[in-house]
C-alpha cells in the first residue's frame, strides 16, 4: 500500500471534537487506499500547563524528568486519536516514542534522531491495522529513557517518519491553510503560495515564519520529503495548501516570494575593541557556549579613539540575537572582558528593533533586488540598523515600530500579491 504521513498540531487536536474532525481527515486518506501514519502533537496548551507543573516542583529539575513528563502529553493525544478511529471502524493502534522505538540522542529536552526502525510499525501494517498514531516530540536514548525534541518536535518526527517509511508526502495540518507570501494579519494583500521551495521554506522558517519548524525542514530538503502545509478546519483534497519541494520542482519562481519578520530581536555593540586576529573568537566563542544565537553580525571602523596614522587600529563590533537572550548575552561578554578574552569601552544593548526579511531563490539570477529593497524603505522613511545578506535572502534591523509599514512596503514593492 502506498503510505501517507499526517501530522495534526496542537490546535487541531485542543478537544475531543477536533479530534474527531482530525479523524475523519485520517479515515477519507484510509479509504483512498493509503496506509497511514499519523504523528499528533499534546492537545493545545497542555504543554505549557505540564511545563509550568513542573517548574513548580522542582525549579533547578532533573532534565530526565522533564521529559517524562512533558511527554505525556502527546500520549494522551496518540491514545484518544486511536480509539477516536477504531470507533469509526479504522483499524488504529496508537505508539509511544520507546514503542516504535524513535532512537534519539540523549540530550534531554534538545534530543536529535538517530533512527526510526520500521519493522515494529511494519508489522502492525501486515496484520491488518491501516493508521499508526504516534506521539510527536518524544523519543527514547540509548540508557532507555524518554526523551524529547525541543518545542516544534512533532514536525520533525513526521518528517522524520516519511523519511523513514518512504511516504509519498507528509501532510502537517495546521490552523492555517497554507504558506503566505507574508502575514495575512499584517498585510491584507497576503497571497497563498501553491508551491514553495525547501530553501525558502527553511528561510522563512528561520527568519521568523511560525507554520513549520526549521528542523523539519531541513531534514525535509536533506531527504527530499515532500511536504504540504494545510488547514485542519476546511475541506481538502490533492491540490489544497501549500507544497514544499525541490526547487527542480517549480516551474518558475518569483525573484521573492516572501517577506517575513520577527519583533522580537536586539542589537548588541561593543565600542572600540582591538582590530587584531582572535578578536571575533574572544567575543563569539563566549557567547556559543552560553547558547546565544547569533545571526547579524556587523564590523567596521571606530569612530572612538580613531588614529590617522593606524587606520582600523580599534573597531566597532555590532550583532543581533533573540530579545530574551539578552541578559546572557551581557553576562557572557562582561565574563570575557573579565578573563581577557576581549577589551572593550562600551556595551550597548538596543532592544527596541525588529528584523525584516525578503527571500526568494530568484535572486539568485535577478540583480537589483537590494537596491528595490532599499529604496521601498526609504520612501517611507525607514533608516536601515543592520544588513545581512545570503544567496537567497536581504534581511535588515530596523527601529520596532516601523516593522509592519515595512512589511506591507516591501510587498508592494516586489508585486508578491500577483500569482
Amino acid at each position: 500500500m502506498p503510505l501517507l504521513v499526517m501530522k495534526f498540531g496542537g490546535t487541531s487536536v485542543a478537544d475531543l471534537a477536533r479530534i474527531k474532525n482530525a479523524a475523519e481527515k485520517v479515515k477519507k486518506e484510509v479509504e483512498r487506499g493509503y496506509d497511514v501514519i499519523v504523528i499528533v502533537s499534546a492537545m493545545s496548551g497542555k504543554t505549557n500547563e505540564l511545563v509550568g507543573w513542573v517548574e513548580q516542583t522542582s525549579p533547578l529539575f532533573d532534565a530526565r524528568e522533564y521529559d517524562a513528563v512533558v511527554a505525556s502529553g502527546e500520549n494522551v493525544t496518540a491514545g484518544l486519536m486511536a480509539l477516536t478511529l477504531q470507533e469509526m471502524d479504522v483499524p488504529a493502534r496508537s505508539w509511544q516514542g520507546w514503542q516504535v522505538p524513535i532512537n534519539t540522542t540523549s540530550a534531554h529536552s534538545s534530543a536529535r534522531f538517530m533512527d526510526i526502525p520500521r519493522a515494529n510499525i511494519d508489522a502492525k501494517f501486515a496484520e491488518g491495522f491501516k493508521v499508526a498514531v504516534v506521539a510527536g516530540f518524544q523519543g527514547v536514548s540509548a540508557e532507555g529513557r524518554v526523551t524529547t525534541l525541543g518545542r516544534g518536535g512533532s514536525d520533525t518526527t513526521a518528517v522524520a517518519f516519511a523519511a523513514a517509511f518512504d511516504a509519498e508526502r507528509c501532510d502537517i495540518y495546521t490552523d492555517v491553510d497554507g504558506i503566505y507570501t507574508t502575514d495575512p494579519r499584517i498585510s491584507s494583500k497576503a497571497r497563498k503560495l501553491e508551491k514553495i521551495a525547501f530553501e525558502e521554506m527553511l528561510e522563512l522558517a528561520s527568519l521568523g515564519a511560525k507554520v513549520l519548524q526549521t528542523r523539519s525542514v531541513e531534514l525535509a530538503m536533506r531527504y527530499n520529503v515532500r511536504l504540504r502545509v494545510l488547514s485542519s478546519f476546511e475541506d481538502t483534497d490533492e491540490n489544497s495548501g501549500t507544497l514544499v519541494c525541490a526547487e527542480d520542482d517549480i516551474m518558475e519562481s518569483k525573484v521573492v516570494s516572501g517577506v517575513a519578520f520577527s519583533r522580537d530581536e536586539a542589537k548588541i555593540t561593543l565600542f572600540t575593541i582591538e582590530d587584531r586576529p582572535g578578536v571575533a573568537s574572544g567575543i563569539f566563542g563566549p557567547l556559543a557556549d552560553a547558547g546565544i544565537n547569533v545571526d547579524m553580525i556587523v564590523q567596521n571602523i571606530s569612530e572612538k579613539d580613531y588614529d590617522e596614522a593606524h587606520p582600523g587600529a580599534v573597531t566597532d563590533m555590532t550583532f543581533s540575537c533573540p530579545i530574551n537572550q539578552v541578559p546572557r548575552a551581557k553576562k557572557a561578554l562582561e565574563e570575557a572582558q573579565a578573563a581577557g578574552l576581549v577589551k572593550y569601552d562600551e556595551l550597548i544593548i538596543d532592544e527596541d528593533v525588529a528584523k525584516v526579511s525578503v527571500v526568494g531563490i530568484g535572486m539568485r539570477s535577478h540583480a537589483g533586488v537590494a537596491a528595490k529593497m532599499f529604496k521601498a524603505l526609504s520612501v517611507d522613511g525607514i533608516n536601515i540598523k543592520v544588513i545581512a545578506t545570503s544567496e537567497i535572502k536581504i534581511s535588515v534591523l530596523i527601529d520596532r515600530r516601523y516593522m509592519e509599514l515595512a512589511v506591507q512596503a516591501l510587498h508592494d514593492a516586489f508585486e508578491l500579491e500577483k500569482a
